[in-house]
């Protein structure tokens, strides 16, 4: 039951109240204007060619990027059959996605077996934050108005970044789209819609403008509605192989209605560049509950309210630039369970956030440069929950780094020192936090072959316990240590593009690591039923593969054929006690084999796209016995679109089929997933 409850408690959610969010919103938009300078726009790059051979090239800046990065972007990224950014990271290696099913369904990634909280998930500069739970829903977010998705291990190969973006463990980045204009033009708008299988209806918009020669926008707008209802069949055998139930059924409490508002400015300056964003989204949705004995909860409801506005600038001064965000977030979750034969639940939750950063970058020579940055983070969580203490936490983050580019090698260091302060409402608060993070990145070209390198990297880095680990009522404990990862890191890349051959693009990467959890929290049982406590317990020993490879030709003048393919393999087992029975077992719902590929043709504005995903065996709980033992799945997609033009209008059709083998599968144990569905998409642009 535990599980169930917290699963409500941890996740975002929030019940629409106009007025207020009316309010916020207009004091958001006033407050953003009138803040003169910020963003990330003059190294953002051309995203506007979507000729397939410019995209493959473009996307990966094998030259720069001295640390292990995937990217998806551009036609390459929305040809995926993929709801939104949690479905499109399942392509990347070393990624394992926790889906609990359905359109609405609650999404986190966990990055190398290391544990969600080790992830750091950045939306256009600004990392998204969430103290109450430390696990951002990437389910909420939406590819319509994402341009590019990466994913780095370690960090960014960048110096000139937040101090807080040097501390997690690996990062996913979200670029949305930015206005470009030829000469001539002031606007561009676009106009989607969505339907399928599920009662899925999802319009979205998003226009574009030219505000003088040096200001743009975007407002960016989309309804998700779906009655989250589809057909499974649920069978289950027992530890003596006989057939426990066999059930064929439809999914319940599973619908969603959510909406998102986006507005964008960016702005160019004579030696830098700004920008400034304005979020919301609301949702209300039934949280899908477990088939356990062939019996499934109808009870539990969730509305979300995420609001942020944030800023961002950007200066150069000769060998010396700066970069700034400053940012203010409330979130408001609203969770009821009503089921009968569970205790009921009606809590009401708000978090807020500030948070100001300053980066600030040198370069002492033409191959040298240095940086110092300090971020300052503040957040509040109050719950309408009885003995509820009311945590506020400020954080402060100071970092310096250097690169260093010796033409055939490179060099990237850095160090990062994390300060933490809890106060909590009546009560001694817990002692200070503070942690110290150091991190070394090597690239080399040691054969003297521009397409080829070899990378390694070490590094240290740490997740604080959240609220929830450290104040939960009859479950927090407050003196809980910070969970420390230590990672190692040695691979190697190839990667050859021509634009005027045969073979247009070829990239080959493996990576081998080794990363160690000490720390790790974990909730214990006190002995009393539905009666747990969080306790640094765990060590975890993770041993890894990742590999990748793309392939793009081009066998015929209006023809090109893609094919994307990637493999993790992990070992990560628990080391924690020897006389445990799960001593050196694998961690549950870790496979030990898992991988996806993707098979794309364009032709004259057609094009045709399969996907497939596959996840090994796995273990549901902490002993790996038959009992536990969850069974290997895969899953096929396949989509066909066409791009045409009438007059000045760009139209493009889009039929996916998903799942298109009909297989019966979990990604969780018991939340089935769907079987085969389907959408329809048509697109109008100006």
């Amino acid at each position: 039951m535990l599980s169930y409850i917290s699963a409500g408690f941890f996740f975002p959610t929030t019940e629409n109240q106009p007025e207020a969010m009316t309010n916020r919103l207009l004091l958001s938009v006033a407050v953003l204007y009138l803040i003169p300078g910020m963003n990330e726009a003059k190294e953002l790059p051309d995203t506007s060619s979507r000729n397939l051979a410019e995209i493959v090239i473009s996307a990966q800046r094998p030259n720069r990027d001295i640390i292990p990065v995937q990217t998806l972007s551009g036609e390459e990224l929305h040809r995926l059959n993929s709801n939104s950014v949690a479905d499109a990271l399942r392509y990347f290696s070393g990624v394992q996605v926790k889906d609990y099913g359905g359109v609405g369904g609650i999404k986190t990634v966990n990055i190398r077996s290391m544990g969600t909280n080790h992830t750091g998930v950045v939306y256009d500069g600004v990392e998204l934050g969430n103290a109450q739970n430390g696990q951002i829903d990437l389910g909420q977010f939406s590819l319509d108005n994402i341009e590019a998705l990466s994913l780095y291990n370690g960090q960014k190969s960048e110096i000139l970044q937040p101090a807080k973006d040097f501390g997690s463990a690996g990062t996913i980045y979200m670029r949305t789209r930015t206005p470009d204009f030829k000469e001539g033009e002031n606007y561009h708008a676009r106009a989607t819609l969505r339907a399928g299988s599920f009662d899925l209806l999802n319009p979205s918009a998003l226009v574009e403008l030219r505000l003088s020669r040096r200001v743009s926008a975007s407002l960016s707008a989309e309804w998700l509605n779906s009655s989250g209802k589809y057909r499974f069949r649920y069978r289950r055998v027992n530890p003596a192989g006989e057939l426990a139930y066999d059930t064929t059924a439809v999914r319940e409490n599973g619908d969603i209605n959510a909406t998102r508002i986006e507005l964008n400015t960016y702005g160019t300056l004579a030696k830098g560049s700004w920008s400034a964003k304005v979020y919301n989204y609301n949702s209300e949705r039934g949280v899908p509950g477990a088939i356990v004995n062939n019996v499934w909860r109808r009870g539990e409801r969730i509305w979300d309210t995420n609001s942020f506005i944030q800023g961002r600038y950007t200066g150069f001064f000769g060998k010396f630039s700066t970069l700034n965000n400053i940012k203010y977030a409330f979130y408001r979750t609203h969770y009821v369970n009503n089921d009968d034969k569970q205790v009921k639940i009606d809590n009401l939750y708000r978090q807020k956030e500030i948070y100001f950063s300053s980066a600030n970058e040198y370069a002492l020579a033409d191959n040298w440069r240095v940086s110092a940055s300090y971020d300052f983070l503040w957040n509040t969580l109050d719950a309408d929950v009885y003995g509820f203490v009311k945590p506020d936490r400020i954080s402060n983050y100071l970092s310096v780094a250097t690169a260093l580019n010796l033409d055939r090698f490179k060099v990237q260091a850095s160090a990062l020192a994390t300060f933490i302060h809890d106060r909590i409402e009546g009560q001694q608060a817990p002692a200070d936090k503070h942690v110290f993070s150091p991190a070394v990145f090597i690239n080399g070209n040691p054969l003297r072959n521009k397409d080829f390198s070899l990378r390694a990297f070490y590094k240290h880095s740490f997740r604080m316990p959240t609220f929830n680990d450290l104040y939960y009522a009859d479950m927090g404990n407050s003196q809980l240590s910070p969970e420390r990862v230590t990672q190692y890191n040695i691979g190697a890349l190839y990667d050859h593009n021509s634009s005027c051959s045969f073979l247009t693009a070829l990239r080959v990467s493996a990576d081998v690591y080794y990363n160690r959890v000490k720390d790790k929290i974990v909730a214990y049982p006190k002995g009393q039923q539905f009666r747990w406590t969080m306790l640094n317990l765990g060590l975890v020993d993770i041993r890894g593969i990742d590999a990748t490879a793309l392939l793009t030709i081009n066998p015929y003048h209006d023809l090109y054929l893609t094919v994307r393919g990637q493999y993790t393999f992990q070992r990560a087992i628990d080391i924690t006690n020897p006389a445990d029975n799960y001593y050196r077992d694998q961690i549950p719902y870790i496979p030990r084999h898992s991988g996806a590929a993707v098979i794309n043709a364009q032709w004259r504005g057609w094009s045709l796209n399969y996907s497939w995903i596959y996840v090994g065996e796995r273990y549901n709980q902490q002993e790996n016995i038959r009992y536990n033992y969850t069974q290997p799945w895969y899953t096929s997609d396949i989509s066909l679109s066409k791009d045409f033009r009438i007059g000045k209008v760009g139209l493009r059709g889009l039929i996916e089929v998903n799942n298109l083998l009909s297989q019966d599968y979990d990604v969780i144990l018991n939340y089935p997933m769907p079987k085969r569905n389907y959408r329809f998409t048509l697109t109008a642009e100006i």
